[in-house]
């Protein structure tokens, strides 16, 4: 049975510890925005035609994090998400769609430095793609198509993955013994 004076979406967990707000990123989240937004439909109308096949998509994705100048901010940094995506159907391209979002955040100095990395590279980019996916969808459908909708993307694998090769190309030898 419910209590009428237990606010909604509270649990019993968060009433043993005495909290009722869920935890969060030791982040702050000041801006977000379209830096960028470009869409190319080189071949439309015909591309266009109902009852053509279905084109090989192929998706880019790239990520960057640097540390910015921001008065009244600490340790304030920006980070972009660049998603490009290219249609094919045989040699012909359908179009190609890319988007440049990004965001300025401050990282509370609490956060130990070995954090801030991967924070910038995982956490924040979940946070913001939605954002540029939606963009993307929005554009596309603009362009005569269906929104394209990306899948959710694994920041957090594409950061190991990259930490690998770093960790390879520096000493081959302690990723083989690991």
């Amino acid at each position: 049975m419910s209590n009428p004076d237990q606010p909604a979406g509270e649990n019993k967990a968060n009433k043993q510890n005495g909290s009722a707000h869920a935890p969060s990123l030791p982040v702050i989240l000041h801006a977000q925005y379209l830096k960028d937004i470009s869409f190319e439909n080189p071949h439309a109308p015909a591309t266009l035609k109902p009852g053509q096949e279905k084109p090989l998509m192929e998706l880019d994705i790239g990520l960057e994090a640097h540390k910015i100048e921001e008065e009244g901010l600490e340790n304030p940094h920006e980070v972009v998400i660049t998603l490009k995506a290219e249609a094919r159907r045989q040699d012909k391209t359908v179009f190609i769609v890319e988007a440049i979002y990004g965001c300025v955040v401050s990282i509370q100095n609490d956060v130990p430095p070995e954090k801030i990395h991967p924070m910038l590279f995982i956490e924040i980019p979940q946070i913001i793609f939605p954002f540029a996916r939606q963009a993307i969808a929005n554009v596309t459908q603009q362009g005569g198509y269906p929104p394209l909708m990306l899948s959710p993307v694994d920041f957090r694998g594409m950061y190991l993955a990259q930490y690998a090769r770093h960790v390879d190309e520096e000493d081959p030898e302690k990723t083989a013994q690991a």
